[in-house]
Parts: C-alpha cells; structure tokens; sequence
C-alpha cells in the first residue's frame, strides 16, 4: 500500500506483494494518498500498532458466528446424547489461538519490533527478508563509525596480510578497544561478531600453520610478544588481548555464552548486497552479493561462501510462507492453506539451484572452488576449543525449520544428533520461531485428519521437494559427495561424518554420504514408513510415482496420418501436483494386453488372471507402495497386476539366464538367444516363452511353472518394470493445475530375428505405446485405467531467473516437447529473446506449428526450421514476422547453426566475453545433440576463432557456466559383447592427467571414453577427472546415475568396450586373493596420481597462486609447503605404507608355502629399501630444504630474494612427484598384466603357478620400492638458492649469507676437513646389515610385526562434530595422512594382524621365529639381526643389480635366474612411447591397448620338471610366449641376448654399466658424495632395457629335490 509507513503492502494479510509467474491478485493495488489520513490514525501513534488493534474483535464474534440452530442442536442430543453438545464450543486450543494470535506470526511480528533498536541481537528475523539481515550494510556501517572500527579495516586487510605472511604482527599491532556499550553500540553488534571472530580464526590458524607444521628441522618460536587474552578462556587462550578481550565480551552481549564463530557468521552476514532493489527471486543472490571480509582473498574461497550464503538467502520467503500456513490452519482455510503450501513448495523446488552457484569445473569463473583451498578454509573455521559447537551447514536455518515444520520425530543419526545439539546454540529468535511450528498448531497433523487429497498432496510434493532423492537434501547430497571426493583424493579430506568407520572397504565421501542417508531417512520416515533401501535405490523406480492419474484424450500435434507423436493429456485434478517449465513426469507404464496375452497362454496363466500371488521382496515393497499412495491397507496383487506392472521387454541377459535354468538348458531357442552378440535383445518375453514352450518337454515346463502351488516363480521370474520418464509440454497458469500435457513419440524396433524367422516385424517400445498407441490398436486402451505418477524436477534443465535473459532452444523431432512449456512461460512474460531452432524429417511432423506461427507472428519467438527428408521448407522472415514458405534442399539442424552463426556465436559467448550470455537448450537423440554441436562449433570457429581448440574454449566456458543445458533421450541401444576386452592395466593408462591424452572409466563392466564429456558434466570437469582410470561403479551406484536413463544414453555414446572380467583361477584360492589385493593396490596408485595431478596443474600453471598481483603470495608456498612435507613426512602413504606391506607380507608367505623351504629362501627387502630410502642423506638433504620453505611462510621479507628458486623447485619437485607415481602405476600395471597370463601356462599344478606368480610380483615390488629411493635421489639437488634467477643476485647472496650467520651454520663451514669420515671407516648411511640383499620370512614377518606395532592405535570415531572439527583443523594433519590415507593404512593393517593371526601355525613352520610368548620382540630382533659371522660383502645402499646377494659364485646360479631373467615386463619398442619433454623431465605414456607382452622365451630342459621350484623356468618361458592377437615379439633384453653369457652374468653386467653410470652422474650433480655414491638401478628416459632385467633372488633354493609339504592359507 503506497503510502504506508513500510512500503508498498499487500491489503490481503498485512504481507509484501508476492511477484512471480502466478503473482498475488493485489500485486498492482495501490492507495492514494497518507496512511494516516486513510484510516484516521492519531498522531503519535504507532500506525501499525493502532491498525492490528483495530481489526482486533471480539472471540465470540470469532468463534460463534455460525451456531446451529435449535432444531440441529436438538436432533444432535438425540442421536448422540447430551454429553455431545460440549462440542458446540471452541476448545481451549481454539480460543488460545483467536486471543494470542499464530505462535510463529507473533514471533515474527516482536522480532521485528524489538529487533532494529537492539541491533537484532536475537537474531535477524522478519517477514520480508526470514532469516537475513533487511540492510546488510547497517551493522557494518554502525561498527565503522565506532572505535571497532580498527578491526572491520585490519579485515579488509587481511588478505594482503596472509600474502605478506603478516598476520600475527598485524593483529598484535592492534589497539585494545573494549566491546561494551560504551565503545560498540548495539547497532554494530553483528559486524562486530563476525570481524573480531574471524580475526580470532585466522589469528589460531596463522599461529599453527606458521612454518613448523610440516617438514621442519628448526626449532621457531614466535618473536611477536603482546598480551594475551589466556584468562578469559580456552577459546581466545593464545589469542591477544586486542581482539581475544572484545570478542569474549561482544559475544556475551549476543547470548552466546562461549565464544564460538558459526557458518552463517561467515557466509551469511559476512555479506555486502550489490542492488538492494534486486529482489527477484530472492536479494541475497550469488549474483548479487560480494564477500565483504575474506580472509585468504582468493576465489576458492569468495565462491564458496557466497554459495553456502545462496543457500541460506533462497530461504528468504519461506518463513512468511510457513507462518501464513499456520494461520490458516488456525481457521481451518483450506484453500487459503493450500495456496501457502504450494509457495513454501516452489520456494523449496527453488533452494537446489544455489547448491550450483558452488562449481568444480575450472572454467566456471567466479564459481570455481578448489578443492585444496576449500580444506585450507575448512581448517581456518575449526572450532577455537573443545567445548565450542562446530560451524556446521546445519547450522542455517533452512534446515532445522524445515525439520521442526514436517514433524520429524527421530534424531538418532549422527547428524540428526547434531542437528540437535546445534539448535541450542541458536540465536534466540530462531529457536523461538522453531518451537513455535514444531509444538503449536503443527501443519502435517492438520493436513492429514483433513483428509483433502489436494492438501495431502500438496504436503507430499513439499516432502518431495525438501528431503527426496531429488529434493533440497539429496542435491544437496550429491554435491558434498563430488566436493569431498575431488578433496579426498588430493589427500586433503576432512569429513564432518563417519571417518574411521570399521566398514572395509569405506572411504570418506562414501561414509558422509551415508551419514546423509540416514538423516534423510529419519526425516521420510513419517511419510514413507520405515525405509528397506537407501534414497538414492529409490531413484529411478515406482518409489518416485506417488501420484495417480489417468489419461484424458490423445490429440494429433501434426499432419503425421500415422499419429507417431502425440499429445497426451492426464488428469491432475484434486492431486495437489504442481509443476514449472522443464519439469518431467514420470509414469509407470503397463503393458499392452498382447502381450501380457502371449505370456499367460504360454504359462497357463489366462484362467487365472484375478488369482493372489505370492510376492518376493521387491513386489511386496511395490504392493506397500500401492497402499500409501491410495491410503488404503496393503492391496493383494494378483497375476493380471503382475503381467501388466511387470518387465517384460526388451529380454535382460539375466531374465533369459533365469529363464534358462528354470527349463535346464532344454529350449534350442534360449540357447541362440544366449550367443547373441547384442543386449538387450529386442523382443518380449512373451515371445520367448511362446517359442520356447514348442521345444521343451512338457514335463521340464509343468515342473517350472508350476501352476498348482502360490505363483511365487512368476514374481521371481518377472521383475517390476521402472518408470519412463517424459518432458511437460504446458506451462500451468493457474495455481493447482488440472491437467498435464506430454508430447510422446511412439519408438519401433524390429523384433529380433531369432524369433522373427527372418520376418520383418515391428514391435514398440513399451512406455511410448502405451501413452501413444498405434491408430489401429486404440480399441486396446481403456482410458479410465489408473496410472502412478510423480514430477520430477531436472536441475540442470531449467528456465533462467533473469527473465532478459536470451534462450535458445535446439529441438530435434520430439524434442520440442519441454520448450512448449518454455515458450508459453516465456512469451509475453520476458524481455530476452526466445528462438527455437527446429530439425525434423518433413513438413507433415512440424509439431505446434499453428500455435508456433501465432507466437511468431505476436513477434514473440523466432522459429528456424531444417527438414532432412523435405525440400518444402520454411523460412523465417524477420521483417514480416513470419514463417515464408521455400523450396530449400533437405538439410539438419546442424546447418540451422551455421546459417544463423553470429547469432548463435553471441548468444553463446558470456558477457564478459562480449557476448550476450544465452542460454542454450539442446532436447532430442543422441544424433541430434551430436548435429548441434558440430553446428554451433563450426559457427564459433567461422565467426569468432582462429582454431577449433579456442572454440571448445568458449563451449566450455558456456556449459561451466550452466548456459548450456542437455536432455538428450534415447530408445535401450544393444551394446555389443562380442569385441575384445580392455583388462584393469588398459584402463589404469587412460587417466587423462597429461595432454592430449584420454579418459576413461568403468562402470558395472563396460568401458568409456568420457574426454569429450569432461566440460559438459554437470557437476564439474574434476569429480570425473578423479574417477579416470578405474573402476567407478560404486559412486555411480551412490549417485544414482545407474537409475537415470539420461545417464545411460549418454554413456551408450562414449561406450569403447567391456571391462575383462576376473579370471577363474580354477579353485586356486591362493592366486584369486592375490589377484584382489594387486587390482585395489593398483586402484590406489591410479587414484593418488591422478588426485595429485589437480594441485600439480596449479603449481605448474597458475600465476594467481604464486602472485597477489606483482607481489610474491606466501598462500602459494605454503600450499606447496604443505603439499610437499605430506608427501614426503609419510613417505607417500598410501602407496608405500600399509597396503604396500601388506602385499609384500601376503606374496612373501605365499611364495614360502608354495615352496614350503623358506628357512633357506632369500626375500628381497622391499620394506628396508623404502625404510632406508626414507632415512638416507638425499632424503635428509630433501627434508632441510623443505623445511627452508616452511620458514619462508610466514617471513615474506627472506622470501622476496628466492622468488624465482622457489618457484622453480616447486615445479621441479612436482614434476618428479608425477614421474615417481607414474612409474608406480606403470609397475602395478605389469603385475596386473601377470594375472591375464599365469592360467594359460601349462604347468603340473596350481602350486607351480603361484610360485611363478609371486616370484614375480615380488621383483616387480622391490622395482617399486627402488623407485622411492631414486626418486629421493633426483630430489635431493634441487634448491631454492639460485641466485642467478633473481632479479637482484647480490641481495640474494648477501640474505643467505646474513641469514647463514644468524642461525650460525656460516661457522660449521670453517670447520676443520678432519671431521670427515676417514678412510677405511664405515660409512655412517650404510647399516650394519645393508650389505645383505635379500632377506628371509621370519625377518620379514618381523618387520610387518614391528610396523603393526608402530601404527598409532586407531581410537573410536569422534562422537559430536566438534571434535571432528577439532581433529580436522590441527597443524599436524598437515603433515599426516589424508582421512583417505589413514582409513586405507588402518583397512590395511586389520587385514595384515587377522592374516598373521590366522596363519601363525604355518608362519612359526615356515620361519625360525619360536613359539609365542618364548621370547620377548626386542629379543627376537636381537636374535635374528646378521651379525659379522655372516659373509657379506659391504654394499653401497642402492648398488643391487639383481636380487641374489653378490657372495654368490657364478657356478651356483640357480635354474630360476635363468627364467626370471628372460622375463621382459613391457616392451618399450611395441607398447609404449616413453617421450622425455626436456623442460619437464615427465613420462609422456602412450599404450595403445591390450595386456603388455612378455620377453622372448628362453630355451629350457626338456626333461619335466618334478618339483615347483625346478619347474619355474619352463613355466616363464611359457609364459613368456603368451602375446596378445595382433602383436609383434618384443625385443629381447640385454641379459637374454648376450651371447655365450650366462643369463645372471649378463644380467649383473648390464646392471653394473647402469650403476656406474648413475654414479657418474650423481658425482657431478653434488658434491661430496663420492663416500657413498648412489648407484642406481632405478633409470628413466634412455636407460633401455636394464628396469626390465632386474631379478629376484634364489627363492627357494633349498628345496630342489625336498617333498613338498604346504599348508592352505586363511585369507
């Protein structure tokens, strides 16, 4: 009401007028003139105040206005007795409210009194604006002009502070202002909060990340002394008084008793608004925000927090929405109920979209997060003490509101606790306003005893639209799930759930994601019941249709005689459905009576179609759905219930399986359908059974469907049918719409001709007949039959809030049907243009086009149209607003794009790429989105680029940025099975982690290239990024992506070929374990260098990491900081810790008890390599330089002399991280190419087998440990000083040099030489015992034990959040195992203890070690470490050729260095191309597909072996024959061609060249280390073929000639 004191007012309510696409019917009402004068308010008085005193009335006037009459009251006594006229009065609830009000109303209304002059210290809560604040600047403005104001501007600082390494001295530079009323005034409370706690975080977080918290080898105190606030409490201890004193008394002012900074503290009021008069839909906007005071200033961290802000702000309305329900249920409106219900719906269908504005993909500009900063913000927000509540996200409002509003009774989850726990925590105002929905006058109660099914269905879809799968919680779900996973994977997770869970195989993406699907559970359980399945199984099934509807008419759309699309219309009336423009409607669809027909003669069914059924579990479940949806008892369902909702076609591989053991293998016709090529198979199973049924013996078929008994095979046989899923084709303009429409193409298929008999015959698919039958066949449909239906909204199919907004729409065939409901949203509506592009086969399939030609001519679209088979085409004339008619020669919707290019070019580029920022829409077939592509890309490179690679730039750009929407559709497509397989070694070489190389994933067996994907995912380029290379079937499984046909078309397109399945190790049980433990050892190599490639990308390329503007960033250094000392502090756990000892324990035992003589057989030393290498002086040389870098972190002023040194080791360091893991992944890869080959050797027994097997993978882990120690080696020469590179090199010199004399290492440099080891003394890096090669098992089961007793004692999982936050935000996790690390080293060390346990009888036979409880472990090491007796000849650390000790004579090589020698792992020449890049020093690794051959084979006895360890040779040389179809010999190695030479001399004589070689090498590379050069047998780039020599010992020597005695393993 213009005019009134708060503004424009709605008369209906005392509301602010709603706007949107329904609006409020007062919208444009207005009232001339004072709202004084109006209503004759005295002067003086409060106008608002004296207008609700004077609507005020009487209760009686209330509440008796409709009494009965005498003669009803007297036929009431009558019939039900006198005791019932008590009911003639209002109950004391009724009067209650009539006299007090709404609770929730009344909370709104004395918040906003009392709020503006107090500052909103309850909290900021009001009508208009809900939970934010009406003027966001206010309290900022008011701490401005206050003495406070020196902490609002150190924040405005703060990010060149971090930069600068200064925050400390900043802080303790600050003036001590006190936070009382006589300094900070009410109104700058909240700004006041959020700065002093912010600067309290950063403060904590600079003082433990200061330099010290990874690699350090100095002891640093801090050299800032200032008064501290210790006394005030364990929240600000170690914090200065000039913030710690203010902030502990600002927050007693607030009500928060414990200091405590939250999420909303942050996000939410941390906030500055661009447009205040911005306000559709919502003001706080990501669009429409700035981030007021960051702290780290970079964009990970603006986005993030804005987003999280976003969320919170969507929820602007609903609390005027919630509030107004309740008044209604107060006065029992019903229709004034339903109208609030299904606003609070659309603002809920509405919150989703802000989870986007938070984006993984790197091109989405202001969106982007990465990964590695988020955690870098998640350890700056830890709680500042134990006692502190957590900030949490379930800290803003929207979640504990909706909770309290839907009746949500269970809170046993663990965030379910915690949701409680936080609630407490609250600002007043909100815990009042929660209460006041969640004990008064409560919604759902009242719905329900209403019984109106519009009501009910209203509450459903706000079920729905909350906590559903497809809901506010499971988008929100699934977006923590892509988050947490790219982070974890970095080795930087820190989850809020269930970290350190028991479950085996959990990591802790897996195990927050299941946290959530608890709590979402509690929260349907009211609704739904008690849940069998997790929400995510429910996606996709007849758990989404719970609706019933019926079809209303079927009208042609076209001038198609043959009606092949359609418009079918379905009554929604009385349902409470609502829906928006590109929402879908998913339908249960039953099968046509022909075909149910067909399946009942051939079972014996067709006279007992209305007999009950016994149900399977999955039925029953569906029978329960039934019964809820129509609120009655769980119905019985009979054989015509299961023949029409059941699958029936197109035939699964395992329906015709099941069928085919039902009948025994006795139908010829199941048999041919088995060899088929293709799956599905195009037909019914009604044609199946009616073919088989002539071939199978009578007694075979009574015997299987057995039609005496309960049917319960027939439940088993038929599964449940899953729900197709169509686009809306109307947009609604009333406010409960009544119907809805769909555009449907009816799809045909030849059946198959197996059972065709080479006939033509055309069948339909299942859902699209039944909507859109056949014109012939419409006598077969009774349109009264009920369906199940549910809407469904597609979050990344959705209008643009900007209604300037330009859109675009792509349509081939049937796919115009969502832009129907675009354009009848959008016409007349919005200012943007709205142009269809439009491809179809001919003029008679034109879908709408009257109606399109009305809104052309309105000049409210443009229309393009490409007809394939039709040359009458029509032309779009922009002067006359028409569609011209014109013969054009038939052509696709690709040359649409080209024709119109500049067009198209505009509306693509973004605006700051001076385009006009479009919106593209692309609906149809694979083929049509294909066509699209091509169009718009050859229209970019003709009118806007020099190359295609700037074109997918700008496409990439548009779909990061969300402009670019797909639904692309398609029938089931058959997948071939008969090509060759790609095994798990293929796979793992595809990760996509260096250019222009591909990606590839795995999912549920079948392979694909996803490249070209990559920047159209939705969810971002990285979360697929960090699945490249693996198998990814169990997130595709969490993520419902198996239940989404939308998925599976898309994947059919990148499909390349199926995953090689497990071989059958014939009851071997010993190789099938080890076949596990090596595919997860390589899972894991894969994962950890592909994770790390994200943070080397930014190291290597990006400018604003290094640099805050032209000064040098110290965020960039302790980023690599913190990077390098994870790596290097655990040595890279997750693939040299525990998994890594765990296999080598597992092959170590099993080799010992395939050859049953370990007590002579030599190990190598896997685990002593790593441990040395981990100990040597490169590392140590490593270590100091690292730790140099910690220093640099916080002193900005040493740091400026070393910029361009410390940028170079940084990128040189990260180089040879990727080549170390890639080298890792290439070993895994051989040993996984050794499982496809050991079966086919033609060997006496399976213990000859695994004794080849494990000799094996044991040479190629000790290659693995060899590589950590030449990877130390290639690290240690690198450093920072290289003043050359500076811009100033004498500063640079004159900084080290005064630095050096400060810290006095400048002295030792003038010690005397003499200090050096002398000549003949043992050098102090070689151990006692580091001549030894190799080693034995009991020395080996000694090392697992020492290990296992090492590892820290894995503690229970934190009970409450804050502990976890606590744990998370610690220095030291910088430095230790990621949450994934750790949960992957514990798995492994469980594993290892229950394996020793389990296996210790035949451990004690196989080794030396006594009984237990002899002898003490120390005693045991004592009793078993060499001592000088035994003949070794003192080694350098790393000099091994081979892996027999060098003290072996030549005349006692032993017949397996003979077979080993010749075992070649990879040919370099055939299936590799191992490129150098000279400025990186990076492997560039092409493998063009199939297993890695095999050396040559190598001439052996003819006489048969008689023992395992005799027969080893003629095993490997089988083995090495095994080449793959298609492929060439390898090159023969250097020890297996060198003439007249025995294979282990020539051996050691190729690794001796290699050694010297290397030392030369490192000789020139440092100096001084001619006392213990490395010789390395580790080599890259041009070393040939000497890696693939390398040899294991003489395992089992010992026992040539012995009888074999084994013990079966327990895994």
């Amino acid at each position: 009401m213009s005019g009134s004191e708060g503004g424009g007012r709605c008369p209906m309510g005392n509301k602010e007028g709603r706007v949107g696409p329904r609006g409020c019917n007062f919208m444009n009402f207005e009232q001339q003139g004072d709202v004084r004068a109006a209503f004759d308010i005295p002067s003086g008085v409060d106008a608002n105040q004296y207008l609700r005193q004077r609507e005020r009335k009487a209760i009686n006037e209330l509440l008796y206005s409709n009494v009965p009459s005498m003669p009803s009251i007297k036929e009431i006594q009558v019939n039900q007795g006198v005791k019932s006229l008590d009911a003639l009065n209002a109950s004391e609830q009724d009067l209650l409210a009539v006299a007090l009000g709404a609770p929730a109303r009344q909370v709104l209304l004395r918040a906003e009194e009392v709020g503006p002059r107090t500052g909103w210290r309850d909290g900021y809560l009001s009508t208009e604006y809900g939970f934010t604040p009406p003027d966001a600047d206010a309290a900022a403005g008011a701490l401005a002009r206050s003495p406070g104001r020196v902490w609002s501007d150190l924040c405005e600082r703060m990010p060149g502070c971090v930069a600068r390494g200064r925050v400390r001295e900043s802080v303790a530079a600050l003036p001590v202002i006190e936070g009382t009323e006589d300094f900070i005034p009410d109104k700058a409370l909240w700004a006041a909060l959020v700065s002093l706690g912010m600067l309290c975080s950063i403060y904590r977080y600079e003082d433990k990340h200061n330099g010290t918290e990874g690699v350090n080898v100095t002891s640093k105190e801090s050299s800032t002394y200032v008064e501290m606030s210790d006394e005030l409490g364990d929240e600000v201890k170690g914090i200065p008084k000039s913030i710690g004193l203010p902030y502990y008394q600002i927050c007693k002012r607030m009500g928060r008793s414990i200091p405590h900074l939250t999420f909303f503290d942050q996000s939410s009021y941390n906030l500055k608004i661009r447009d205040p008069t911005s306000v559709y839909p919502y003001v706080g906007r990501f669009d429409n925000t700035d981030l007021r005071w960051p702290m780290f200033g970079d964009q990970s961290e603006i986005a993030f927090l804005k987003g999280c802000a976003d969320t919170s702000a969507s929820f602007q309305h609903g609390v005027d929405a919630i509030a107004s329900c309740q008044e209604h249920v107060m006065s029992r409106n019903n229709d004034a109920l339903l109208r609030e219900m299904i606003r609070l719906k659309e603002i809920l269908e509405r919150m989703p979209n802000a989870f986007h504005s938070i984006s993984m993909n790197p091109n989405s500009g202001d969106n982007y997060v990465s990964p590695a900063e988020w955690v870098r913000w998640a350890k700056f927000s830890a709680p500042l003490s134990k006692r502190c509540p957590a900030t949490s996200g379930l800290q803003f409002p929207p979640y504990l509101v909706m909770d309290a509003f839907l009746g949500r009774t269970k809170y046993e989850s663990f965030l379910g606790a915690e949701g409680v726990h936080l609630r407490a925590w609250l600002p007043s105002n909100w815990r009042a306003f929660i209460a006041s929905i969640e004990y008064h006058y409560r919604i759902p109660d009242y719905v329900q005893q209403s019984g109106d099914q519009r009501l009910m269905g209203a509450l459903d879809g706000i079920v729905e639209a909350y906590t559903g799968e497809r809901g506010f919680m499971g988008t929100h779900r699934y977006k923590v799930f892509g988050l947490l996973e790219v982070a974890g994977k970095t080795g930087r997770a820190e989850t809020n759930g269930n970290s350190g869970s028991s479950e085996a195989n959990a990591r802790p993406w897996e195990e927050t994601h299941q946290a959530f699907s608890e709590a979402m559970k509690e929260r349907l359980e009211p609704y739904r019941g008690n849940l069998h399945v997790e929400p995510h199984q429910m996606r996709g099934t007849f758990a989404e249709c719970r609706y019933k509807s019926r079809v209303l008419s079927r009208t042609f759309v076209d001038s198609d005689p043959d009606r092949s699309i359609a418009r079918v219309c379905l009554d929604i009336q009385e349902t409470g459905i609502t829906f928006q423009p590109g929402d879908r409607l998913a339908i249960m669809p039953h099968n046509s009576w022909m075909e149910c027909a067909k399946v009942a003669a051939a079972l014996g069914l067709d006279t007992m179609l209305d007999q009950t059924i016994h149900l399977e579990k999955c039925w029953s479940r569906f029978a329960e759905h039934l019964g809820s949806v129509s609120n009655i008892a769980t119905p019985q369902l009979t054989v015509k219930d299961v023949l029409r909702r059941g699958h029936l076609a197109p035939l699964t591989k395992e329906l015709v399986m099941k069928l085919h053991t039902m009948l025994r293998a006795s139908s010829n016709t199941l048999l041919q359908v088995l060899a088929t090529t293709e799956w599905p198979v195009r037909a019914s199973l009604g044609d199946l059974l009616q073919a088989a049924v002539a071939e199978t013996p009578s007694q075979i078929w009574d015997q299987a469907f057995d039609i005496n008994g309960n049917l319960s095979w027939l439940t088993e046989l038929i599964p449940i049918e899953v729900p197709r899923t169509y686009s809306i084709s109307n947009s609604p303009d009333e406010l409960l719409p009544s119907t809805v429409d769909l555009t449907v193409s009816r799809s045909e298929f030849n059946l198959c001709p197996i059972l065709s008999g080479n006939q033509t015959i055309i069948r339909h698919g299942v859902g699209s007949s039944f909507l859109n039958p056949p014109v012939s066949e419409n006598e077969f449909i009774a349109d009264d039959e009920e369906l199940l239906i549910g809407v469904s909204r597609p979050l990344s199919f959705q209008l643009p809030i900007d209604d300037a907004a330009p859109c675009a729409f792509f349509a081939g065939g049937s796919g115009i049907a969502p832009f129907r409901s675009f354009w009848q949203a959008r016409a007349g509506r919005s200012v943007g243009k709205n142009i269809l592009f439009l491809g179809v086969q001919s003029r008679e399939k034109f879908c709408y086009e009257s109606e399109l030609r009305e809104y052309v001519d309105a000049g409210l679209m443009e229309v393009y149209t490409a007809f394939s088979r039709d040359s009458r085409g029509l032309v779009y004339d922009r002067r006359r607003q028409d569609l011209v008619e014109k013969e054009i020669a038939p052509r696709y919707i690709d040359s649409l794009a080209v024709e119109q290019g500049a067009m198209v070019c505009d509306l693509v580029m973004s605006k700051k790429q001076g385009g006009l920022g479009g919106y593209m829409y692309v609906c149809g077939s694979l083929s049509v989105f294909d066509s699209v592509m091509s169009g718009i890309r050859k229209a970019i490179y003709n009118h806007r680029t020099a190359s295609m690679e700037s074109t997918d730039q700008i496409l990439d750009i548009a779909f990061a940025e969300r402009r670019f929407m797909l639904d692309v559709f398609m029938s089931p497509k058959p997948l071939p099975c008969n090509i060759p397989t790609i095994p798990l070694s293929q796979l793992a070489m595809h990760t996509g982690h260096t250019p222009n190389s591909r990606i590839h994933i795995a999912v549920h067996g079948s392979v694909y290239d996803v490249t070209d994907f990559c920047p159209m995912h939705p969810g971002g380029t990285n979360i697929i990024k960090s699945n490249a290379g693996v198998d990814c079937s169990k997130s595709f499984d969490l993520l419902a992506h198996t239940n989404n046909p939308e998925v599976s078309s898309l994947l059919n397109k990148y499909f390349i070929g199926h995953l090689t399945p497990k071989p059958d190790y014939h009851h071997c049980e010993e190789i099938s374990m080890l076949y596990d433990l090596w595919a997860d050892y390589l899972r894991t190599s894969v994962e950890t260098l592909v994770a790390h490639q994200f943070e080397v990308h930014e190291f290597m390329e990006s400018s604003k990491l290094w640099f805050q503007g032209s000064l040098f960033n110290m965020g960039g250094v302790r980023r690599f900081y913190h990077h390098q000392s994870r790596l290097l502090q655990n040595g890279f756990s997750a693939l040299f810790g525990a998994k890594l000892q765990e296999l080598f324990l597992k092959l170590s035992f099993t080799l010992a008890n395939a050859t049953s003589g370990a007590n002579s057989s030599r190990l190598p030393d896997v685990l002593g390599i790593i441990a040395r290498a981990k100990g040597s002086q490169d590392a140590m040389t490593t270590t100091n330089e690292i730790s140099q870098i910690g220093q640099f972190t916080c002193d900005s002023e040493t740091a400026r002399f070393h910029e361009q040194g410390i940028l170079t080791y940084a990128r040189a360091s990260v180089q040879l991280n990727m080549e170390l893991l890639e080298g890792i992944r290439e070993e895994a890869c051989r040993g996984m190419d050794a499982f496809d080959t050991v079966m086919s050797l033609d060997a006496p027994s399976d213990t000859h087998r695994l004794t080849a097997l494990s000799t094996f993978l044991l040479q190629v882990a000790e290659r693995m440990a060899m590589r950590l120690e030449s990877f130390y080696s290639k690290l240690a020469p690198l450093s920072v000083y290289h003043p050359e590179m500076e811009q100033n090199p004498a500063r640079t010199r004159w900084t080290l040099l005064r630095r050096k004399i400060r810290d006095g290492s400048f002295f030792v440099l003038t010690q005397d030489l003499g200090l050096l080891p002398q000549e003949g003394a043992r050098n102090p890096y070689m151990g006692q015992s580091y001549g030894q090669r190799n080693v034995e098992l009991d020395q080996v089961i000694s090392q697992i034990q020492a290990s296992i007793k090492r590892a820290p004692t894995p503690h229970p999982r934190n009970t409450d959040l804050t502990s976890q936050h606590i744990s998370r935000g610690q220095a030291a996790s910088t430095s230790q195992p990621s949450a994934y690390e750790s949960s992957q080293d514990q798995h492994a060390l469980k594993r290892m203890s229950s394996f020793m346990s389990s296996n210790m009888k035949a451990i004690r036979r196989l080794s030396k070690m006594p009984p237990q409880g002899s002898l003490s472990f120390e005693q045991l090491m004592n009793t078993y470490r060499p001592t000088g007796n035994v003949p070794t000849v003192p080694t350098p650390p790393s000099s091994r050729g081979s892996s027999r000790s060098r003290s072996s004579s030549q005349d006692n090589v032993n017949p397996i260095m003979a077979g080993m020698a010749a075992l070649n792992m990879r040919s370099q020449s055939q299936n590799q191309n191992h490129t150098r890049n000279p400025s990186s020093g990076s492997l560039n690794r092409h493998v063009p597909g199939g297993v890695r051959p095999l050396s040559p084979p190598i001439s052996t006895p003819n006489t048969p072996p008689l023992s395992a360890i005799a027969a080893l040779p003629s095993l490997f040389s089988k083995l090495n024959k095994r080449q793959k179809p298609g492929q060439q010999s390898p090159l023969p190695s250097p020890a297996a061609s060198a003439p007249g030479m025995p294979i282990g001399m020539g051996m050691r004589s190729s690794m001796a060249s290699m050694n010297s070689l290397n030392s030369r090498q490192s000789s020139r590379s440092r100096s001084g280390s001619n006392d213990h050069a490395r010789a390395r047998s580790l080599t890259t780039g041009n070393s040939g073929n000497g890696m693939r020599g390398f040899m294991l010992g003489q395992a089992g020597s010992g026992m040539r000639g012995r009888e074999e005695v084994r013990i079966a393993p327990t895994f």
